[in-house]
């Protein structure tokens, strides 16, 4: 689930790959800004096939915590 969500921080949002890291924090390491974020999360869902609701994405911080909720919500 790593690599496929790191491909799409990469192919998406241009994020360089060296800096993906699990523990990378989505936006102060990243630089993700809230648009990308809502456009990153359109993405998920389409791509994994599934609906993330708006409570759970402040516990996205780190690629780490939205692999871990991806790995558990996903078919």
């Amino acid at each position: 689930m790593f690599d496929k969500f790191k491909s799409l921080l990469v192919n998406e949002l241009q994020i360089k790959e060296d800096l993906i890291t699990l523990d990378a924090e989505l936006t102060s390491d990243l630089g993700v800004n809230s648009i990308e974020l809502a456009d990153l999360v359109m993405i998920c869902e389409e791509q994994f096939d599934l609906v993330i609701e708006d409570e759970d994405l402040q516990s996205f911080i780190t690629v780490g915590d939205v692999v871990n909720y991806l790995e558990a919500n996903c078919a």
